[in-house]
């Protein structure tokens, strides 16, 4: 199949999927502009990669593997390139339609916004409620290891939450 050929099917499967981007791109990225370049550089790697995805899997698994992967390593980059670790500058844009972001929720970002590449992905997906078979699978771990993973990381995270509560 040429460029071509396959163009109208990836354009309709990101349209379809083009929340898994926005994010990937919000967990990664600080700041706007960031965002918006990071989801530009996950729809490149998308298009660059749809040749080899095999129609027999699901496609946002696919996604989600292809998008966490230039994520993870455009929060390395970042790094390397401030030279240190950083929480992000700005907090996520929580506000929905029905209005302003729940303290709690807020509270629930911060935190993520710190933890490692690999944490936040993994907490994402859980977040999305998806099945650890699949996390498992996009993050090519065992679904033990994301069971115990898991685990550990909500554990964590509610000591860090509560943690943050106290301190306003």
């Amino acid at each position: 199949m040429t460029s071509d050929d396959l163009r109208p099917r990836f354009l309709a499967l990101l349209r379809e999927h083009h929340k898994i981007v926005l994010k990937v791109a919000s967990v990664y990225a600080r700041g706007r502009q960031d965002r918006s370049d990071l989801a530009q550089e996950i729809a490149i790697q998308l298009w660059r990669s749809f040749p080899r995805y095999d129609p027999e899997r699901r496609f946002s698994t696919w996604m989600y593997r292809v998008a966490l992967n230039v994520g993870i390593s455009f929060a390395r980059r970042e790094r390397v390139r401030d030279g240190r670790i950083e929480p992000r500058a700005e907090p996520p844009d929580l506000a929905d339609d029905a209005g302003e972001p729940d303290e709690r929720l807020a509270r629930l970002h911060a935190v993520i916004a710190g933890l490692a590449e690999l944490d936040r992905a993994l907490i994402l997906l859980y977040l999305e409620e998806r099945p650890h078979s699949e996390i498992a699978a996009i993050l090519g771990i065992s679904e033990t290891n994301v069971a115990t993973k898991l685990g550990r990381l909500k554990q964590r995270l509610r000591g860090q939450i509560a943690a943050t509560a106290t301190e306003t």
